[in-house]
């Protein structure tokens, strides 16, 4: 472990700028290099930011594995998401001001670097008055889940949502803000030796139900429903049986949206479900929601300011972490990649 705030104590590296380059897309512990990177002076409309916290997450993997929907020209450092303080802006830059915090706004930043320089627009600033790894974190899971439960229904307090992987960072994210708006959640997750603890943690961060997929499955699945709404919303993050599982208990006209497919298996749908319950199949992925609002920015600071709000009232946790120094990366990524580890892993420049 790595304290966050002992390097802030100390002050800005001096160090030369270094990143997690690299050269060809493949195994991340196999092509990922520390590099020393070459750092010119922010032009106009540029930004130097130092880099603070990065977390690794899965769609960061998949990109330097060659699997994501957008990958960067190579060689490219690794990295969508984080938190930096800005250090020194290029002429016309009026967004922000050294100082500032900011976190990408765009992926493919290439935030496993110490320092970098990126374009005004990619950024966007958050408050200091927030944890480091709360910034961090912000800019992936916390936005999925924010349009998750906004863009899709009309919720209202005494509704459900039903999801599954629900012990990811997006969804602890979605139980937290449904519990800040009165809505029920039934979270569905995968069987596991420290089922018990698991379970006891989300209903920590405000989960009202917590089952198994294997419960999901049972037919005393009705009995939940004698004092709990069916979910107007399902949302899926695996595919396969556990999506159609979901469906079952979807309510007339509801919708589901599958924003991963963490068991890489199709998402079958029954034919009754489309007929006789009329459901809506969507598709959400937060990097194309970014890019079509590039140019208008005020959903996305809203939904920042929203979510930045939540974290200062202490609504909105990150999910647990572990901290390393950006030099221990390759055991951070073996950790990242641990089946059932549940801990987001965040790399401390």
């Amino acid at each position: 472990m790595w304290p966050v705030l002992r390097l802030l104590r100390r002050g800005l590296s001096t160090a030369a700028p270094r990143g997690l380059v690299y050269e060809k897309h493949g195994e991340p512990a196999q092509v990922l290099r520390l590099k020393n990177l070459a750092i010119a002076s922010p032009a106009n409309y540029e930004v130097r930011v130092k880099m603070l916290a990065a977390p690794i997450n899965p769609s960061d993997l998949n990109m330097v594995q060659g699997t994501y929907a957008l990958l960067p020209h190579l060689p490219s450092v690794g990295g969508n998401e984080g938190v930096g303080v800005v250090a020194e802006v290029g002429h016309h830059v009026s967004s922000v001001r050294p100082g500032d915090w900011v976190i990408p706004v765009d992926a493919a930043l290439g935030t496993w670097r110490t320092e970098g320089v990126f374009s005004e627009e990619a950024l966007v600033r958050v408050p200091s008055d927030i944890s480091i790894v709360g910034a961090a974190t912000l800019s992936v899971n916390p936005c999925t889940a924010y349009r998750l439960l906004s863009d899709y229904e009309t919720l209202r307090p005494g509704d459900s949502v039903i999801q599954n992987a629900s012990n990811s960072s997006v969804g602890q994210a979605v139980i937290q803000l449904a519990a800040s708006l009165g809505i029920t959640t039934i979270n569905v997750v995968r069987d596991r030796p420290n089922l018990q603890s698991l379970v006891e943690r989300l209903q920590d961060l405000g989960a009202d139900h917590v089952i198994t997929e294997e419960q999901l499955r049972k037919p005393e699945m009705k009995d939940l429903f004698k004092n709990c709404p069916r979910p107007r919303l399902a949302l899926n993050c695996v595919g396969g049986k556990s999506t159609t599982e979901m469906l079952r208990h979807l309510d007339y006209g509801g919708t589901m949206v599958t924003y991963g497919g963490m068991a890489k298996q199709p998402v079958t749908i029954p034919v009754s479900a489309l007929i006789f319950k009329n459901v809506k199949l969507c598709g959400f992925w937060v990097t194309q929601w970014k890019k079509d609002r590039y140019q208008n920015r005020e959903e996305i600071t809203k939904m920042i300011r929203d979510l930045c709000d939540l974290i200062r009232r202490g609504k909105l946790l990150p999910p647990p972490c572990t901290e390393w120094p950006l030099e221990d990366f390759s055991q951070a990524l073996r950790d990242a990649q641990t089946p059932f580890l549940s801990r987001k892993q965040i790399l401390i420049m």
